[in-house]
């Protein structure tokens, strides 16, 4: 694993401990030699990630979109900007340079990167660790809704497994070196998931 994708808010958030664990998350991902891949921008979340990584002396690579980088949010220290023509471009950019992918609390946005994600995941679409990092229990409600997506059986219990989640950065980390992808989504003729 070299890569690794997350996905945050481009804001700060209402308390200043998720900027203070973004900006550890990059520090740990610099410390473990992982380059950081993420959406290029100064801004938020977003710019405390990359302002750690870098900080700690890592490697980090911006995907940004054209329309983005013409509001003048884009990070102008990184190692690396990618400047696409589009948001569905940027996210196959990330999901292609990445060997595993992280979410930091945010907005719809990155709910909705994180959920294509995993969505291929269960697909088979790809093999590679998902997590969350769970600042202040952020991601509470969204493991909750988990664990009822698989109670009531619209999730087989061997892809909650693909959601890996805690509230430190080497923690989490730490959970995706050992980290085994479930088998690929299949379907009997009654459509009864297996």
């Amino acid at each position: 694993m070299n890569n690794i994708a997350v996905f945050c808010g481009s804001s700060n958030g209402a308390l200043e401990l998720y900027r203070e664990q973004a900006f550890a998350l990059g520090q740990e991902l610099a410390k473990r030699g992982l380059t950081l891949v993420y959406g290029g921008a100064n801004v938020g979340l977003m710019g405390a990630v990359a302002d750690g990584t870098l900080a700690a002396g890592g490697h980090v690579i911006g995907v940004l979109p054209h329309f983005l980088q013409d509001r003048e949010i884009a990070h102008t220290g990184l190692s690396e900007l990618i400047v696409v023509e589009s948001m569905h471009e940027r996210k196959a950019k990330m999901a292609e340079l990445a060997d595993g992918f992280i979410a930091l609390p945010g907005g719809p946005g990155t709910l909705e990167e994180y959920f294509e994600i995993f969505t291929w995941a269960q697909l088979g679409l790809h093999s590679k660790p998902c997590g969350l990092l769970n600042i202040h229990g952020y991601f509470d409600p969204l493991l909750s809704m988990f664990d009822t997506m698989m109670d009531q059986q619209f999730m087989q219990a061997k892809y909650r497994e693909i959601v890996l989640n805690d509230t430190g950065a080497a923690a989490l980390l730490d959970q995706f070196a050992t980290y085994k992808a479930p088998a690929v989504k299949t379907y009997l003729k009654d459509q009864t998931q297996t």
